[in-house]
């Protein structure tokens, strides 16, 4: 049985959960699919699992991360965080990074 685990994104950071080879092939509900070539590009995709309460600018006003849990994104491989949890590996990745949402 796999333990319960909390990660909680910090600033405009979001958790992210790599999508299966199956998942990746599907189309969205528009019938869009996302070529194979994008893997080769370091782009990634995956379900955003938590994000963070957002970023701060410098005169301290607080801008909320825009995209949601739930949500199916494509986001740049490069600039993320790998985490590993009971052998599964998850993303931490900065909403600038985040590329698109799918669906």
């Amino acid at each position: 049985m796999a333990k319960k685990f909390d990660v909680i994104p910090l600033g405009d950071r979001v958790l992210i959960e790599p999508l299966s080879q199956e998942d990746r092939m599907k189309k969205t509900k528009f019938g869009i699919v996302i070529p194979e070539t994008v893997d080769k590009e370091k782009v990634d995709r995956g379900t955003v699992l938590a994000v963070g309460p957002g970023r701060i600018t410098e005169e301290g006003k607080k801008i909320p991360v825009s995209v949601k849990k739930g949500q199916i994104v494509i986001f740049s491989e490069f600039s993320s965080d790998k985490i590993k949890v009971d052998d599964k590996e998850y993303y931490i990745v900065s909403e600038n990074n985040i590329l698109a949402v799918i669906g």
